[in-house]
């Protein structure tokens, strides 16, 4: 399974990649923010986009409706992570087909129960 992280802090961005090395997935690139996410999705095929909701250029949820609105890539699982728990934002982001939400700070545990609900550790084990 290839997927890209996506994060404006390169810590974050370091923790994701390393959980996800941990729960067996092994093809990872990496995006600065939501604009050089799109470059890399135009140019390569991914089943997984983890991203931090709050970059700057591109966010998290300007991305997600790009995503959504390209039809190469509209079936593509969107897994959103962020610090905010607001719950108007939190809807404003779950309405928009997101399939999987993390709020930071979270453990492995809770995003390994997160892949699992959107099905995503069968495609490795």
């Amino acid at each position: 399974m290839k997927i890209l992280v996506v994060d404006d802090m390169t810590s974050m961005r370091h923790v994701m990649i390393s959980m996800l090395r941990r729960l067996g997935f092994t093809d990872i690139d990496e995006a600065t923010d939501g604009k050089r996410a799109l470059e890399l999705l135009d140019k390569k095929t991914y089943e997984l986009v983890v991203s931090d909701l709050n970059m700057p250029h591109v966010d998290g949820l300007a991305l997600l409706h790009e995503i959504r609105a390209k039809p190469p890539l509209k079936d593509i699982k969107i897994l959103m992570v962020t610090c905010e728990n607001g719950r108007d934002r939190v809807q404003q982001v779950l309405l928009q087909k997101v399939d999987g939400f993390v709020i930071k700070p979270f453990s492995l545990a809770t995003l390994e129960k997160q892949l699992r609900k959107m099905k995503l550790l069968d495609a490795i084990e």
